[in-house]
């Protein structure tokens, strides 16, 4: 284990950190239990007052500054939690705060980071670009940097959150626990493994941020695209977490993004809660590989809440979809008089409900008197809906479900 993390080191964070954060609650769920086969804790600590676990590293870091690092100021380059963690609590403190941004940054993480009484700096059109520039501006206005993973006293920080779940359930015999830079996972594995060394230690990724799965795997893997958790989707993990991780870790399982959709709606729905795609990670692959966790009791950290609105909506829609409750069917049509109205008859006598119609005359193959009608519904459930499909085949129309990715 590395000198510079051990359970102490985390207590010591825990002790100075404390009055400052929210304990945040663990809570057993049975429905989620049920559906997963396992016995599952949830972490709440979407219930920061910025809705994420980022507080505790940062805080962490910024109370161990010493009294001339504080009058300057600190550093950070982050569009996420760790900006919001530290401008809050910097600006609490009294210790300035300056996050540098990449100029796409949508404008609510800016407005958010700001609220708190951070300072923005907009720079360049990646993480990348913006992070050398922080790294300039420590150098050039005497600031000190605080890294949002890459930390060991980040990564005590983060590590309290095992010390309150393993209080709070001291049953648990493996902890899943998403990995982005992976100062969550080896501050938190530390402290799980130093209390209770037989404890389980898995960490999730998304698909299309394999980046610390890779690394342990010696693999080279892509990692890119739009993830819906964006809190991991980390290009380079870190090196002192890397190492720390590879000593602890018993696995890390990659979750689809449609996997990920379905935690994120499957926890507002049963607990009521709002949870970022990052959030709902550990959920969806203990969802995913129900086998691997069968029997257990298996504790997950919702680590963040901070989801757009807009964004969300899109999740709920679309799980509604996958679970067949939304639709949107695909019919061919002779454009006549009944045509459409023949068709809503079978809708009316399944019960299903009509949303939207849309026609298409113009940009199709079919002969100049056919068209494409889709039309979205809504069921009652996946069996209403296959009844109604099976009806309009029957009556001869040419329907087709058009289907998500899963």
């Amino acid at each position: 284990m590395s000198d510079l993390l051990s359970l102490e080191h985390i207590r010591a964070a825990h002790d100075r950190v404390r009055d400052a954060i929210i304990a945040t609650p663990t809570l057993h769920s049975k429905t989620l239990s049920e559906l997963a086969g396992a016995e599952i804790w949830l972490k709440f600590e979407n219930l920061q007052f910025t809705a994420a676990y980022k507080e505790r590293g940062a805080l962490n870091a910024l109370l161990l500054l010493r009294e001339e690092q504080r009058k300057r100021g600190v550093i950070a380059a982050s569009a996420g939690n760790h900006a919001q963690g530290l401008s809050y609590h910097g600006t609490r403190l009294g210790v300035p705060v300056t996050i540098v941004m990449p100029v796409p940054t949508p404008s609510v993480k800016i407005m958010q980071t700001e609220s708190v009484g951070g300072t923005v700096v907009l720079h360049g059109e990646t993480f990348d670009e913006a992070y050398a520039h922080a790294r300039e501006l420590e150098e050039q206005q005497g600031l000190t940097f605080v890294h949002p993973f890459d930390d060991p006293d980040v990564a005590a920080g983060q590590g309290t959150v095992a010390l309150e779940m393993l209080e709070a359930a001291p049953e648990l015999d493996c902890l899943v626990i998403p990995i982005g830079g992976g100062g969550l996972m080896s501050g938190m594995g530390t402290a799980a493994r130093a209390l209770k060394p037989g404890i389980e230690l898995i960490g999730v990724e998304a698909e299309l941020f394999p980046s610390m799965y890779a690394r342990l795997n010696g693999k080279d893997m892509p990692c890119a695209g739009d993830t819906l958790a964006e809190g991991i989707a980390v290009k380079e993990p870190g090196k002192f977490t890397s190492q720390v991780i590879e000593e602890l870790l018993g696995e890390i399982l990659l979750v689809s993004e449609g996997q990920l959709e379905s935690a994120v709606s499957l926890l507002l729905q049963i607990e009521k809660t709002v949870v970022e795609g990052a959030g709902a990670a550990g959920l969806a692959a203990v969802l995913a590989h129900r086998e691997k966790f069968a029997g257990k009791k298996v504790g997950t950290v919702l680590c963040g809440g901070n989801i757009d609105t807009r964004l969300l909506a899109n999740v709920l829609l679309r799980d509604l979809a996958r679970s067949g409750r939304l639709a949107r069917l695909r019919l061919t049509l002779q454009d006549r008089p009944g045509a459409l109205f023949k068709v809503m008859r079978l809708f009316n006598e399944h019960q299903v409900n009509i949303i939207e119609i849309y026609h298409q005359r113009i940009f199709t193959t079919l002969p100049a008197k056919g068209l494409i009608t889709d039309i979205e519904c809504e069921a009652r459930d996946a069996g209403q809906l296959d009844g109604l499909i099976a009806a309009l085949s029957g009556a001869g129309y040419a329907v087709e479900k058009v289907e998500l990715n899963r």
